[in-house]
């Protein structure tokens, strides 16, 4: 089989530095002073705030002398009218650099909070690719769960409308710091930590198949992520307590949080995005839900790629051709799914077969995305899909 990446050249971007170690919050103050951080912000949730865990970021600052604001007001799929009240906070506190902790969302506010901060320009001005002039603010990102990859990426996702999202995507919005400490995922619950799983998995799979940007190094990183998540996210959901398959799942995320920044993803993300936007489903959940039939969709276009995946779950692969191995590997990943406590039909979380054309339409205007798919994917395409998980 020939290796799935020949490109000659290619460009790799990620974030400037990673800590990778259980408890590292303890460090936050330290890393601050690194950065030059002398008033920073903590951005996060009332989920969070509410369990007492960004205590383990505002303790250690406080004793080390730092005037400390938090902005706990960051909801799932933020709307434009969030993020700039957080900057208007910001701005009244003086503050010079901001440390994300929690989910995709309070750290995609996060980068645009150092983002327009640091750059004094609209958010307004900001959205869509490479509109960003200027200089951020430094910036700490720490995840709670391993799923989205956003303390990897370039990108931020905001709620435009009522149903409508857009996307910055922009290389100032790589953090300082990435820091994975799993002592900050142990008490999420087994349902979230499974699809956020799903989701890094998801981006892992995309960012290897992806059509535009693939390379060696996206490559490698997205081996790896799979290789990670698959072997821990059983462990990490039925023993949340777990440490080691924590900062394993962690980690994988991270990496295939790079692969995808620089190789993005495809339809499984456009088909997911209608779901979080029409039906308010959690992002990871959804793209659990579309991510083994639009696999099966890919497979005429991808199969010897999806076969080259075999070596992260250690499949046998002996005396079977490219097409088996790869099919071997969907059903692999659809066990896998199976046997984690996630909703499995679109019916059960609300949506009828009168909404799926809707839907399809809405997955439509994610060419973004869709141009990224090895294989085209039409109206007809992604109406067949919903309906085979409804």
């Amino acid at each position: 089989m020939q290796p799935s990446s020949v490109a000659s050249s290619y460009e790799f971007n990620t974030v400037a530095s990673l800590i990778n170690q259980p408890n590292g919050a303890a460090k936050i103050a330290e890393l601050c002073s690194q950065l030059g951080i002398s008033r920073p912000l903590v951005v996060t949730d009332k989920g969070l705030m509410a369990t007492g865990l960004i205590e383990r970021f505002t303790r250690p600052l406080h004793t080390a002398g730092f005037p400390i604001c938090v902005f706990d007001d960051v909801v799932a799929d933020p709307p434009v009218d969030v993020v700039e009240q957080a900057v208007q906070r910001a701005q009244m506190h003086h503050i010079d650099g901001v440390i994300g902790v929690g989910g995709g969302s309070s750290l995609d506010v996060a980068k645009l909070i150092a983002v327009v901060c640091g750059t004094e320009m609209a958010l307004k001005d900001i959205i869509g690719v490479d509109k960003v002039i200027g200089k951020r603010l430094p910036l700490i990102l720490a995840p709670t769960t391993a799923g989205t990859g956003s303390e990897a990426t370039p990108i931020a996702i905001v709620t435009t409308g009522s149903t409508t999202k857009a996307g910055i995507v922009a290389r100032q919005l790589y953090a300082d710091i990435a820091l994975l400490d799993a002592s900050l995922t142990e008490g999420l619950p087994a349902a979230i930590t499974a699809a956020t799983g799903i989701d890094a998995m998801v981006h892992a799979i995309e960012a290897f198949t992806s059509a535009i940007h693939k390379n060696p190094y996206s490559d490698m990183l997205a081996h790896n992520a799979l290789r990670l998540l698959s072997r821990n996210i059983v462990a990490a959901t039925q023993h949340g307590e777990n440490t080691l398959a924590r900062q394993a799942m962690l980690l994988g995320a991270f990496q295939a949080g790079q692969a995808f920044a620089n190789a993005p993803v495809g339809a499984v993300h456009a088909l997911a995005y209608p779901l979080g936007g029409r039906f308010h489903i959690p992002h990871g959940l959804s793209n659990a839900l579309v991510l083994i039939e639009v696999m099966r969709f890919n497979l005429e276009s991808c199969a010897p790629l999806y076969a080259e995946l075999a070596a992260s779950f250690d499949l046998n692969t002996a005396r079977k051709t490219p097409r088996e191995i790869a099919e071997c590997v969907i059903d692999t990943i659809d066990n896998l799914i199976q046997s984690l406590p996630l909703t499995r039909r679109l019916s059960a979380l609300g949506v009828s077969e009168n909404d799926l054309a809707m839907l399809a339409d809405d997955a439509m205007l994610q060419t973004r995305l869709l141009v990224n798919n090895p294989r085209s994917v039409n109206f007809d395409d992604a109406l067949a899909i919903y309906k085979k998980v409804l």
